[in-house]
């Protein structure tokens, strides 16, 4: 049995709230400044989508580039076993695409993974760039 449920403190979740805007809205610098201090760079909203799926999902090179310098998991998946991979791929982002690949993501994880992404929506350009990472 565990101890009584504490509520979260308003403004920790109004911070959170904001951070995810950040990521979604491509404000770097902004964002990069509250992970320094301490907002953990894989944090999750009510539906698992980390920072680095949101900005890459929002087609953000520059967000998703510094939250894996800053030691974002490119391999945490969302509620819906999406990655921030397959997002890039599904919005055609070659530039995030490659940038999640040289950091490490596989193609192949999560359901649907970036490779399934890719061959649903027929997304050849995609698809031949996931395969040039497995060469």
């Amino acid at each position: 049995m565990t101890g009584p449920q504490r509520a979260i403190d308003p403004e920790v979740i109004e911070l959170a709230h904001r951070v995810f805007d950040l990521a979604r809205g491509g404000h770097t610098e902004e964002l990069a400044a509250h992970v320094d201090a301490g907002v953990p760079a894989n944090l999750t909203n009510d539906k698992g989508d980390t920072l680095l799926v949101l900005a890459a999902y929002h087609v953000h090179p520059d967000t998703v580039a510094a939250l894996l310098a800053r030691g974002a998991d490119h391999g945490r998946v969302n509620d819906r076993g999406q990655t921030a991979l397959a997002a890039a791929v599904f919005r055609q982002s070659a530039e995030i695409v490659r940038a999640l690949l040289d950091a490490g993501a596989d193609p192949d994880a999560g359901g649907p993974s970036a490779r399934e992404t890719a061959a649903f929506f027929t997304l050849p350009e995609m698809t031949a760039l996931l395969d040039s990472s497995t060469r």
